[in-house]
């Protein structure tokens, strides 16, 4: 061992523990957290304070960055360049800081992460807001410390007259604990902050009135209250964020366009992933994303697919991409050098200490400084009073110093005054100098009387306070950017969409579509029909059924699973448009085809979900009934409805209240009445019971009807345009699993039973033909006729057309059309067409 070493034995744990919390207090207390007064962390007081130093003011030319971060790093911060760089560029983003510290030329980056040039290219200087947090520095308001070297003083805390931890916010991690802070917007921040002055026991909420919620410099829209309350009352909150986006037409094409992003949103970032979205086939329904962004400002362009819903892709968007951020605000600062978590009330309340220590320094400096004058002011003028004897004493003393005593002792005068009256020159001896020496004076010792009275009265120092805090929002208060959308958190996407009537088509090939009710008109009995449907070759029409908007759709399928989805969410189209094919909708199996839809309501409400069943009949007669609660929660790959047995497919679903007489009709014209409560409730894997027999290996069940309204009647429809309307009646109650009676005589003539529905007078019938030909016509024109007749002609036929699909929708009145979702007593069911047209085996 060398001479004069020492070696001293340390546990390596208790080392390690003591190294490492020296080492957090450091970045905790002077690097990473905001002083509550200023709040600024050191790195951004030294920027601002260096820039005074070297007089780089607002009203003066733009100094080299370089040369202001070697300043700092010369005298106060004993860092890297690139942390003081990096922090005084930030303060010259617009798109970062509310309120802009510094007044940058030159490239200072972009929205889009783009890098600022290198400080030796870069000029900056200050805004003038900055020189607010820095005036006063000079009379002694602030603690100076000791730099790095010992060498030179800097303030501990800026007496800023900017609430600026408020308004500017901050963000930074530091050990065991981070700080992220929303911007405010300052006319907000300093109405609340008079209103604390005005009433120290002012609660957060009477608060809340003035600052209303961050204010973030992107702008956006604040998405929801809750969180802002969190935030403002405990000092952490979840604030989400949103866009500002707006939809029109561009061209022919219907776009979105966002014009504000969210706060600390990467612009370019956000467009390139979501175009990987897109690319992915995650996000639906848009054809092309264009960056108009230009020097006048942000402009991003969604160019839409023709058969998008603008509304749906746009909350899409913010569901999936970063359209829609969150802030979660956590607010801690080092009060008097430990971090505290703090309110909105808290916040304001170290402010306004602050700012009433810095009045009572500055007031204590002034009257120390006003009453050092005065004194000199009163030695003056006891000279002038003397002049003639104060020249000779002078001009009789051999030096200053000999001057100076013999003053002292002549007139009783301090060392001060003695040293300034020796010092005066012979101009002041003229009478004008006198007289102004006097009123100097007399204004001194009234300003002496007006700054004791400020320290001695606590109420005027605080109205100081109030009137440098009102001229700072004069001088640079300004609206808000961000808006507030109280109703955020509880608004969904049906809210945005108008819940109106809707036809909705599926076609053979399964395209599916919903296209506006009133595009539909009435005809009459016999007449050709319209055109209803554009189809691709060989296909046609097969479902039809009417909904709104907001109602929840249930997709059955043949092999017996079932998928869940919003009306609203089918894509929209005109009557001669050909629709979206349904696997690009639900995760339906490639040779899986959906048989029966159910239109309900809300499936969240327990009562309604508990009160509903859903019957299904097969194509081989099978009968089951289960609960709607059993559906109600659904997944994207479906679930199972219904155990299918080999060679049997699904045909048919019908919403119940379980009160319903079910009807279930065969090609070959027979049908059965059976009381619903015959059917027991069966979980979601049963596979039913017997609902009808059937006699002939050909025939099979076309269709099935769940009646409440006895006054209703039985409509049928054969393929070649004949039907009837029969009496209820007609049909005898049996038991389920019989053979059934005869509903309609079939013949060649008619061709084979295609439909059986429930009609009234107020029905109109929808029918469509395999061609796409649609015809609408009264139900009320159609007389009640005995169950075992042929009926009659519904719709001319031509060549080898059939009818593909029967719907029934509410009479059209006055080229009006009104529909009632709610056909059947509960108030839920509307009745689907799910017939099978093309059956043949």
């Amino acid at each position: 061992m060398a001479d004069g070493e020492k070696l001293i034995p340390i546990n390596i744990e208790d080392e390690m523990k003591s190294a490492y919390i020296d080492y957090s207090m450091s970045v905790i207390v002077s690097r990473a957290l905001p002083d509550v007064r200023d709040g600024l962390k050191p790195v951004h007081r030294r920027v601002l304070y260096g820039m005074h130093e070297l007089g780089i003011k607002a009203t003066g030319s733009y100094k080299k960055s370089a040369r202001v971060v070697g300043e700092v790093l010369g005298k106060y911060h004993p860092h890297g360049d690139t942390s003081v760089y990096d922090s005084m560029v930030r303060m010259a983003q617009d798109w970062s800081v509310r309120y802009m510290m510094v007044d940058g030329q030159g490239n200072f980056g972009s929205v889009d992460g783009d890098s600022p040039a290198a400080m030796r290219y870069t000029e900056v200087r200050m805004q003038k807001i900055s020189e607010e947090m820095l005036s006063d520095i000079e009379k002694d308001t602030v603690d100076h410390k000791l730099n790095f070297d010992d060498t030179l003083n800097e303030p501990t805390v800026l007496p800023t007259r900017i609430p600026n931890l408020l308004v500017n916010g901050a963000s930074g991690i530091a050990v065991g604990m981070a700080t992220n802070m929303a911007p405010h917007n300052l006319t907000e921040v300093i109405n609340g902050t008079v209103a604390y002055i005005e009433n120290r026991d002012i609660e957060i909420s009477e608060l809340m009135q003035h600052i209303k919620a961050p204010d973030f410099p992107t702008g956006g829209i604040i998405y929801g209250y809750e969180g802002v309350k969190d935030a403002f009352e405990t000092g952490r909150g979840r604030i989400v964020m949103r866009a500002k986006a707006t939809i029109e037409e561009v061209k022919g094409r219907e776009c979105i366009i966002v014009t504000e992003i969210p706060y600390q949103v990467n612009k370019a970032e956000m467009i390139k992933k979501t175009a990987e979205l897109v690319n992915d086939k995650k996000l639906e329904g848009i054809a092309n994303i264009r960056d108009e962004s230009d020097r006048n400002g942000m402009r991003v362009v969604y160019v839409l697919k023709r058969d998008a819903i603008p509304n749906i892709v746009l909350n899409k968007l913010f569901k999936y991409t970063a359209l829609q951020t969150s802030f979660s605000v956590n607010n801690i600062a080092l009060v008097n050098g430990r971090p505290e978590q703090l309110n909105l009330k808290q916040l304001i309340h170290y402010f306004v200490e602050h700012r009433h220590e810095v009045v009572v320094r500055r007031t204590q400096y002034e009257l120390k400084k006003a009453e050092a004058r005065a004194h000199i002011l009163e030695g003056l003028i006891i000279a002038s009073d003397n002049i003639d004897e104060v020249i000779k004493i002078i001009r009789a003393s051999s030096n200053a110093d000999e001057a100076r005593e013999s003053l002292i002792e002549r007139f009783g005068l301090t060392e001060i005054q003695a040293k300034a009256i020796v010092e005066m020159r012979l101009r002041q001896l003229t009478g004008l100098e006198q007289d102004k020496l006097r009123a100097e004076y007399d204004e001194i010792i009234k300003q002496i009387a007006d700054l004791k009275d400020i320290l001695d009265n606590e109420e005027r120092r605080y109205q100081i306070i109030t009137d440098e805090l009102v001229a700072i929002r004069d001088k640079y208060g300004d609206d808000r950017r961000s808006v507030i959308e109280y109703a955020g958190g509880d608004l969904s996407i049906e809210d945005m969409i108008p819940n109106s009537e809707v036809v909705v088509t599926i076609s053979h090939a399964g395209y599916v579509k919903r296209t506006n009710l009133d595009e539909y008109k009435v005809q009459n009995r016999g007449g050709r029909g319209q055109k209803g449907v554009a189809t691709r070759n060989e296909d046609f029409l097969e479902h039809l059924f009417v909904a709104t908007n907001h109602q929840y759709m249930l997709f059955f399928t043949q092999k017996g699973k079932v998928f869940w989805m919003r009306v609203y969410e089918i894509p929209e189209g005109g009557k001669n448009t050909k629709g979206r094919a349904i696997q690009n909708l639900i995760n339906i199996e490639q040779d899986d085809k959906v048989k029966a839809f159910l239109v309900t309501e809300d499936l969240k409400n327990e009562e309604y979900v508990n009160n509903h069943y859903v019957i299904m009949a097969t194509k081989r007669g099978q009968v089951k009934k289960t609960s709607l609660e059993q559906y109600s929660r659904p997944r994207t790959n479906g679930i199972n409805a219904i155990t299918i047995k080999e060679g049997d497919e699904l045909l048919e679903a019908k919403l119940t209240t379980g009160n319903s007489q079910v009807m279930m009709a065969l090609r070959s014209g027979k049908s059965i009445r059976f009381e619903e409560s015959k059917t027991r409730p069966m979980g979601r894997n049963a596979s039913g019971v017997r609902g009808i027999t059937l006699q002939n290996p050909q025939d099979e069940v076309i269709g099935m009807i769940a009646v409440n309204d006895q006054e209703s009647n039985v409509l049928v429809v054969s393929e070649n345009g004949y039907g009837k309307r029969s009496s209820l009646e007609d049909y005898r109650i049996t038991n389920r699993g019989g053979k059934g009676v005869k509903t309609i005589n079939v013949t060649d003539k008619t061709g084979g039973l295609v439909a059986i529905k429930n009609v009234t007078d107020e029905n109109d019938l929808m029918i469509i033909n395999k061609s796409g030909i649609t015809i609408r016509l009264a139900v009320a024109d159609l007389r009640v006729m005995g169950r075992a007749t042929q009926g009659v002609k519904l719709i001319n036929i031509k060549n080898n057309d059939s009818i593909a699909s029967v719907a029934k929708v509410m009479h059209e009145e006055e080229e009006e059309i009104e529909v009632n979702a709610s056909e059947t007593e509960n108030g839920t069911d509307i009745e689907s067409s799910t017939e099978e047209n093309n059956n043949q085996e």
